[in-house]
């Protein structure tokens, strides 16, 4: 097995092969991986002691082990399951998109790279963000651009649901598992209706108030798909729903956007 220490290289004939990679996972020298189904096909799932590592594509086992090898300079090897408690959340994230509370190993990611991926897993499932909206919520704004390609690279897509985040003028953009249309598949089956945010995005529209609270919000935003034609008001930018005496909602936090 590649990625092993020197004095250890002896092991894979040494040892049992059923044996050798519960050993190399529990004593640290290699991780585990394991094919689950999800809403895009199978898909493999690396973990560590500490979480979801990596997620991709199931494919050939043996490119995912060399990439992985090359990401994070450590061997990872197959296993039949994830443990039972972090099996049955990955699971609810891959088949539901519900991604909150699942541990992830932020090994290998860089302060801002954590940063972007905690903010873009607090965005309930069937909503959608902008990057400017990531780069204010953490501190950075003007960073939307850096943002984008922290998703880009996101290295546990699905977990970390950057699929929910987008570009500024309501269009998709890239997504790490590939194709753009990918994105549109996880955020309708979230219950996202798509048609109807594009006529809104089309029209120059970013948000949407409600004549009756005067709040604003994301037109994804929970609150935002509650109001009725007749109490809906329509804006392109917070500046033009503050100055109709509007004010933004608490829970989606328009004006950081």
């Amino acid at each position: 097995m590649t990625g092993l220490p020197e004095h250890l290289a002896d092991l894979r004939a040494a040892a049992p092969p059923h044996l050798l990679p519960g050993v190399l996972h529990r004593v640290g020298l290699a991780d585990h991986y394991a094919i689950r189904p999800s809403i895009l096909g199978p898909v493999f799932v690396a973990f560590t002691r500490r979480g979801v590592s990596r997620v991709d594509l199931a494919g050939d086992p043996a490119g995912f082990e060399a990439a992985y090898l090359a990401r994070f300079g450590r061997a990872v090897v197959p296993a039949d399951a994830p443990p039972p408690r972090l099996a049955a959340t990955v699971d609810r994230a891959l088949g539901a998109g519900r991604t909150r509370g699942i541990p992830v190993d932020p090994a290998g990611l860089s302060e801002f790279q954590a940063a972007v991926l905690r903010s873009a897993a607090g965005i309930p499932p069937g909503e959608i963000r902008p990057y400017a909206w990531v780069a204010r919520e953490i501190g950075r704004p003007g960073s939307g651009r850096a943002v984008g390609n922290a998703l880009a690279a996101n290295p546990v897509p699905l977990v970390v649901p950057c699929h929910r985040v987008v570009r500024a003028d309501g269009r998709f953009g890239r997504y790490s598992l590939g194709a753009d249309e990918s994105k549109r598949v996880l955020l309708a089956a979230e219950g996202l209706e798509i048609e109807a945010l594009e006529a809104l995005t089309s029209r120059g529209v970013r948000y949407l108030g409600s004549a009756t609270t005067r709040i604003y919000c994301h037109p994804t935003c929970r609150h935002a798909r509650r109001i009725t034609a007749s109490r809906r008001a329509e804006f392109r930018s917070p500046g033009e729903a503050a100055r109709a005496g509007f004010r933004p909602c608490r829970d989606c936090r328009p004006a950081t956007a």
